[in-house]
């Protein structure tokens, strides 16, 4: 396996510790242990209940996430989604690739390889990725707006590297 260092810009606050990428703080937490806390979660909650808790919660957090590096790097439009899946894919989440987008329709679709979900739960038989989809359909509406476009959208889950019959996770934005 070859490995190199990250490609994502890091800064630490010599005075508070805060870590900084582009224009947000961040958090560094190793997989299990985040993994281990979602796990948690869903077995008290239960994975529909909680999918729906994340949807929300990731949808502002990735409209803000869009807005706030879209102004950082003076991005606009499907550049803002490159690199928000791009980012996503360097923070070791999984690798994000676009298969399509049209921000006229309102559409996407992206794949997902090596989901770190994917990693701890193994073949489960089921989605185990839907913390992702409020982050796409947050990320596309941000983009929307900017670009004026009255257009909203959601994002669902195709499938998951999880179930039986595939090796990694799809997912689909479309209009409301």
């Amino acid at each position: 396996m070859a490995k190199h260092a990250p490609e994502l810009p890091i800064e630490v606050d010599s005075e508070t510790g805060v870590w900084t990428t582009d224009a947000l703080p961040m958090l560094y937490v190793p997989r299990h242990f985040f993994v281990n806390n979602h796990m948690g979660i869903e077995a008290e909650l239960g994975a529909e209940r909680y999918a729906e808790i994340l949807y929300k919660a990731g949808y502002k957090s990735a409209w803000h996430w869009c807005e706030k590096e879209a102004e950082c790097h003076g991005l606009e439009g499907v550049a803002v989604f490159e690199h928000y899946m791009k980012r996503l894919s360097q923070r070791g989440w999984g690798l994000f690739q676009i298969e399509q987008i049209d921000l006229d329709k309102g559409t996407a679709q992206v794949r997902l390889k090596h989901s770190a979900f994917v990693y701890v739960y193994g073949k489960v038989g089921r989605k185990v990725d839907y913390m992702f989809t409020g982050w796409f359909a947050g990320a596309m509406d941000q983009i929307l707006q900017a670009r004026g476009s009255s257009i909203r959208t959601v994002a669902e889950q195709v499938y998951s590297g999880s179930e039986e019959g595939h090796d990694d996770g799809l997912f689909i934005v479309k209009p409301l």
